[in-house]
């Protein structure tokens, strides 16, 4: 363990503590959750107008289909001519085929608006997964200022493998760095001789 000494401006360890861990903090998950919902909208909002095109062109097929069967039965009361109720019942049955098409196509649309549903749901969840995950840090946030401001240890969280830091000497513009690793200490020693640092004049 060395000790660095130099200039040391006068900011407290509770200030380092907290540009320390915003440091650490990345906005690429929330990122993909804002990009994950906008492309939810649009697919939602194109999945309503289609609904809605097809659902206004089964009624005019329908309303043409009715059209027709009221012409077959007029023809059919006036005795009109084979050719032309042959022609009617083609143009009956022609109606018929675009309306099953269009019921298929509908209920294709109906199965996607139930899916962006149940996405819509997942992204909820996740959404409501990050906000805890954000006070979860905020908390911790809070925690780690308070034990910096407390203790003067700086903890280096972005040593897995080590139990490291900083311990900062305000008074006399001292940063001690220190580093223990757990596979020559155990848990207590590495507690003990972080206490007589924190203890040490």
């Amino acid at each position: 363990m060395g000790e660095v000494s130099g200039n040391f401006d006068n900011k407290s360890p509770l200030t380092y503590s907290v540009d320390l861990i915003d440091c650490l903090n990345t906005e690429s998950d929330s990122i993909e959750l804002k990009q994950c919902l906008e492309h939810f909208k649009l697919l939602e909002s194109q999945s309503d107008a289609d609904f809605n095109f097809f659902q206004s062109s089964v009624q005019d097929y329908q309303e043409k289909i009715d059209l027709c069967k009221q012409k077959t039965n007029a023809a059919k009361t006036e005795v009109a001519a084979d050719s032309e109720i042959d022609m009617l019942r083609k143009e009956l049955e022609d109606e018929l085929q675009r309306e099953s098409l269009l019921s298929d196509e509908l209920r294709v649309i109906t199965n996607d608006i139930n899916d962006l549903e149940h996405q819509r749901g997942r992204v909820e969840e996740r959404r409501q997964s990050w906000r805890k995950a954000d006070k979860d840090d905020s908390r911790a946030q809070m925690k780690l200022s308070m034990y910096a401001s407390v203790t003067n240890v700086v903890p280096q969280l972005d040593e897995r493998s080590t139990t490291s830091g900083d311990m900062v000497k305000r008074e006399k513009k001292i940063v001690q760095n220190f580093k223990f690793d757990p596979l020559k200490m155990t848990s207590y020693d590495t507690c003990s001789s972080i206490w007589k640092m924190i203890n040490s004049d």
